[in-house]
């Protein structure tokens, strides 16, 4: 048997074979690093990966149905409408959308629109100084209507194209400040959210049971006194999320509801609770305040004694509410329970690496060390020998 430092040629160290040798070091310093790390790689698998991160559980995502409902009665008083009272199916548009729903805060009204011709309103593409200036039948696809071909007095000192549209054309001034529909604070949602975790069949919905329908009518979420309750404020959403409902209703906005279902299904059922969390969707950038808030153009259609149609146009402006669901469900499996068994016992092997790597790098008897745990056996010489 010789021991030799390494190999002869590159074919002979292709063809060695490694075994492994047991080298008890009494040290220690060794000792202590050695318990140190494995007593780490322990409790990272038993705080945070069984723990903590529920290793010894099967997941599943959620499916989730979201309904909503709308409360409240709002007073105006305008100039176009007069004294006016809006209740739900004025100021929710549409009456039904897919996780969300509009409130109408604020409005620019314009009435008594009838497809006449008119005035086009001036821009640097509008103005015009005589009739060639206004080419007939053309529509500008940021404009009001088709060109009639006839340049026209819009004021005493401005001429503008003439148009085939609905006239008056829209107002072009700023939303009110305040908000027309300021009393929209306090109406009220109430969301209905279905859930189910199609692995563990699992189903379960925000009104609990625990909720009657005595109670339903008279709660409103409060955090702190009714965290269970699923009819909301719409002033509380936007507080929630560090905002002021005045001031987002005059130009609208975009608010998230964050229904959060985390469970643990080897607990009791009743332990699976949605969170509810709230924030503003929309830039609210004061440097970069282009199209700012949430709005859109709709019509209500009429027709006089004589036949006549004519409609008034709004400029809705509003905020959008989108109710976005997540979650995850666990329960205990025996598959990922060994898996995550397996990969920590392997990580235990690395123990043994690293005390290795530290003792055969930074002890200052690495060599001696060195010379213990390495040992060369040439299996040629040992024939050769054994032949002669």
């Amino acid at each position: 048997m010789n021991d030799k430092s390494g190999c002869v040629s590159l074919a002979q160290c292709f063809f060695d074979y490694s075994t492994s040798k047991i080298l008890v070091i009494r040290s220690r310093k060794v000792g202590t690093l050695n318990r140190f790390t494995q007593a780490l790689v322990i409790a990272y698998i038993i705080g945070y990966v069984c723990i903590l991160k529920k290793g010894y559980q099967d997941t599943d995502t959620v499916l989730s149905s979201v309904t909503t409902k709308v409360k409240g009665i709002a007073l105006t008083n305008t100039t176009e409408l007069g004294e006016r009272i809006w209740d739900v199916a004025d100021y929710v548009i549409p009456p039904q959308e897919h996780s969300s729903f509009f409130v109408m805060t604020n409005m620019i009204i314009t009435p008594n629109q009838t497809q006449s011709k008119c005035a086009e309103i001036p821009t640097p593409a509008s103005m015009c100084t005589s009739h060639r200036d206004c080419k007939r039948g053309f529509s500008d696809a940021r404009g009001n209507g088709v060109r009639t071909g006839r340049c026209v007095n819009f004021t005493d000192s401005v001429k503008t194209c003439e148009l085939l549209a609905w006239c008056p054309l829209e107002k072009t001034i700023e939303p009110s400040d305040p908000a027309l529909l300021a009393d929209a604070e306090n109406f009220t949602v109430l969301i209905k959210n279905n859930i189910r975790y199609p692995k563990f069949n699992f189903n379960k919905r925000n009104i609990l049971p625990n909720i009657n329908n005595s109670y339903l009518t008279e709660c409103v979420f409060n955090r702190t006194t009714d965290p269970d309750c699923p009819i909301f404020r719409l002033k509380d959403i936007i507080a929630e999320a560090q905002e002021d409902f005045q001031t987002m209703a005059v130009h609208g906005g975009v608010m998230g509801v964050q229904i959060r279902w985390d469970c643990d299904l080897d607990m009791p059922g009743s332990w699976c609770v949605p969170r509810y969390t709230f924030r503003r969707l929309d830039n609210k950038d004061p440097e970069n305040n282009v199209a700012p808030g949430y709005n859109f153009r709709f019509a209500k259609y009429y027709k006089n004694i004589d036949g006549k149609e004519f409609r008034t146009l709004i400029k809705g402006y509003g905020i959008r509410f989108d109710v976005m669901v997540f979650g995850q469900a666990g329960k205990f499996n025996i598959v990922p329970t060994l898996l995550n068994i397996g990969a920590g016992l392997a990580l235990l092997g690395l123990v043994t690496v690293i005390c290795d790597w530290i003792v055969l790098t930074f002890m200052k008897r690495k060599h001696h060390y060195s010379e213990q745990k390495y040992t060369y056996v040439d299996d040629f010489g040992l024939l050769s020998n054994e032949e002669t």
